[in-house]
């Protein structure tokens, strides 16, 4: 085994000849490593306890969401859960953010109903982001609650039942700008429902109205876009609502449009063929802003932990080639109980970490130069090329320059942290 000073030593001698081969190609690896430091990611917190959250009403999770598996040592309070996030956060480079979901309040033992959840309620949230340098994201929850058994919330037919998820959701804004402002950094409050239908509607149209009317209600109020910022998540199809979604991606792309709000692009919301890289350069054409959920689907939008592959990296592209790492806030989305909660954060933030660096050390110069002068044989030489250029060493390099395990060493850290802490929650 070697020394740590050896293993440093290696690490360093196999960047410096890593910047070289980039240099040759016209990359500046150290500006490329400065600019990666200043992209947050926002983890979510449903990873940690497979999105069961804090309330006391004692509900099984609904809405077609679903986490599968039995690992054991998920969290099972916010201390547990702040706990396990620390963790992560140690072993992921770069300074990040935490995504909250309204039902992971701290709420004293109280029933406090969702129309009810005020900043108080995360104030030990803000105290630790603050301890911990972070920023906070937040998102309400329309779903598992007995006003969203029948699938619909903003969208119902019930005006009282309607009336209840708009309430929530103005307090869910409001908490997001109480979060921003005690924090100095905005808060991205997203709003997602899972109203739709299992079979094929009479009636596509009255949902749709009702929610577009909600929605108004919802952003009736002004709140200072410097602590938050509202964005709204369309989606293809659910378990439970196969055959027809209210808020698709049409209804959400022309509701924040002309509602000027923020569009939220998550990757496992579109047909399992498709995806959203592509959509960037569209939507941004129109808008200043968007979000992006990061997530992995497998055959239909199942949650799975973000990998490396050819859809990530042409997220990261689009992002970094077009220059808008300011314009574009990345988000994690995904849970997944069947293996360790605390390596499904890492792995996945590393990942799309890692595909923002990968991106950031192409010779995007070159190969706009090229196609501009109509050589695609340039252009896809280059682009094959770049594939097997040795970012590997220069990831190593980020890790050891902002203090993280390199290469698998971080996994590790996480099987003695389940010996000894989560091994031992029942």
């Amino acid at each position: 085994m070697k020394s740590n000073a050896t293993a440093d030593q290696s690490v360093s001698q196999a960047f410096e000849l890593a910047r070289e081969r980039y240099a040759s190609l016209g990359v500046n690896v150290d500006r490329a490593l400065k600019a990666l430091a200043t992209i947050p990611i926002s983890l979510h917190c449903w990873q940690g306890d497979d999105v069961g959250g804090f309330e006391n009403f004692g509900g099984a999770l609904s809405g077609g969401l679903v986490a599968t598996g039995n690992h054991p040592g998920k969290a099972r309070t916010p201390d547990e859960l702040r706990a396990d996030l620390e963790k992560a956060y140690a072993l992921i480079p770069g300074k990040h953010r935490l995504n909250l979901h309204a039902f992971y309040g701290e709420f004293g033992g109280k029933k406090v109903d969702r129309d009810a959840i005020a900043p108080e309620h995360f104030k030990n949230w803000i105290a630790w982001a603050k301890q911990n340098g972070l920023g906070l994201d937040f998102n309400p929850t329309c779903f598992s609650h007995p006003k969203s058994a029948d699938g619909f919330t903003l969208s119902n037919r019930n005006k009282g039942i309607r009336e209840f998820w708009i309430e929530h959701c103005l307090r869910a804004r409001e908490i997001g700008a109480a979060m921003g402002k005690a924090l100095g950094k905005t808060c991205v409050t997203n709003v997602w429902i899972p109203d739709g239908m299992k079979d094929t509607p009479a009636d596509r149209q009255g949902p749709r109205s009702r929610l577009a009317e909600s929605l108004d209600a919802v952003f009736a109020r002004t709140i200072n876009p410097k602590w938050n910022l509202d964005a709204v998540e369309p989606k293809l199809f659910g378990i439970g609502s196969e055959s027809y979604v209210v808020g698709s991606h049409e209804f959400y792309l022309g509701y924040a449009l002309s509602r000027n709000k923020m569009l939220t692009l998550d990757a496992g919301h579109y047909h399992p063929t498709e995806g959203i890289a592509d959509k960037l350069t569209s939507v941004l054409e129109f808008m200043p802003e968007i979000l992006l959920h990061v997530s992995r689907g497998v055959r239909w939008d199942s949650d799975h932990v973000v990998v490396l592959n050819d859809d990530l990296l042409a997220i990261a592209r689009e992002i970094v080639a077009n220059d808008f790492t300011d314009r574009v806030h990345i988000g994690l989305d995904y849970f997944d109980a069947s293996i360790n909660r605390v390596a499904a954060w890492t792995i996945g933030t590393r990942n799309m970490v890692r595909a923002l660096l990968i991106a950031l050390l192409e010779p995007t110069d070159r190969l706009r130069t090229a196609e501009a002068a109509g050589d695609f044989t340039t252009r896809l030489a280059l682009q094959e090329e770049t594939r097997t250029l040795p970012f590997g060493a220069v990831w190593d390099y980020y890790c050891a320059s902002q203090g993280v395990p390199v290469g698998e060493a971080w996994l590790a850290e996480v099987k003695t942290y389940e010996k000894e802490v989560l091994s031992k929650r029942p």
